[in-house]
């Protein structure tokens, strides 16, 4: 069960819901799911497309990725399903909210996954506005982060995540957890409207981390799950010392969150580089 002194929420990262049912099973709860276009072409749907020798439609894409969710949404109906607009370099953010208006009616517990690039910013700024949950996705810098806050300011607590993908930032030598520790630092003082969902967590170490700095939410693939409850699920006090393996710390940045958010610098090379990614998943197994 549940430990009494855990604040953390804990998500699973994964597209299949089988993992889902054995995560809870082993844990004794899970609070949500974040998914994504790889993570989902992974599912056994999309071999029958390949059986054929042939790429899913997209239509068929879509439909396998409804049913999907819809059978993982139930498992955590308490809390949070992500769920990821399709989005290259190319997309705009008028085709981003459309579809993100389409994937939100697919659950009643999905936040829709946008790209913290200008077009997904702009598409978080009329998703909120209409209601629509959000989780600003490919999150590398501090700026990012100020950016989701100012783009979806007056949004309430629960409705906006912003997802830090630490493992790739530890991949280039720099500190991951140090972004997550400057965000919130920064976010300390505000109104609280955008939570931290801490992702790509590789090791153990970054989830217990992640549990110390007492972040809102981590999504952790099965296996960290799996080896966080073989050790009696720990919840690392203050003197736990997380080894950085002499990577290159983050500095902080005194950002003005008042600002508005095309003021911030968002670009980022990981960010393009996880927007391809995705898109070229998907791409490879739908036909368009």
């Amino acid at each position: 069960m549940r430990p009494s002194n855990l604040k953390t929420r804990i998500f699973l990262d994964g597209g299949i819901p089988e993992e889902t049912k054995e995560v809870i099973k082993l844990l004794g709860f899970l609070d949500g799911q974040t998914t994504n276009p790889t993570l989902i072409t992974k599912h056994p749907s999309f071999l029958v497309c390949q059986a054929k020798g042939e790429k899913c439609t997209e239509s068929d894409g879509w439909k396998y990725y409804q049913e999907i969710v819809s059978e993982i949404s139930p498992l955590v109906e308490k809390g949070s399903v992500s769920i990821e607009v399709y989005a290259d370099h190319n997309t705009k953010a008028e085709e981003m909210v459309s579809k993100g208006l389409e994937l939100f009616q697919w659950i009643p517990n999905a936040h829709v996954k946008l790209p913290i690039t200008t077009e997904g910013l702009k598409a978080a700024e009329i998703l909120v506005d209409k209601g629509i949950r959000v989780n600003m996705t490919l999150c590398f810098t501090q700026e990012q982060a100020a950016a989701v806050y100012a783009a979806t300011r007056g949004a309430k607590k629960g409705d906006v995540f912003v997802s830090p993908f630490i493992g790739r930032l530890d991949d280039i030598g720099e500190n991951g957890m140090g972004l997550i520790e400057n965000i919130l630092k920064m976010y300390k003082e505000s109104d609280g409207h955008v939570e931290v969902l801490v992702a790509s967590i590789r090791s153990i170490g970054h989830y217990l981390r992640s549990l110390q700095l007492k972040a809102d939410i981590i999504t952790s693939p099965f296996k960290i799950l799996k080896e966080w409850a073989s050790k009696g699920m720990p919840i690392p006090k203050d003197d736990y010392q997380y080894k950085n393996n002499n990577l290159k710390d983050i500095p902080y940045q005194e950002l003005d969150l008042s600002k508005d958010w095309q003021g911030f610098n968002i670009l980022h090379d990981l960010t393009d580089k996880g927007i391809e990614r995705f898109s070229q998943d998907w791409n490879a197994l739908i036909t368009r």
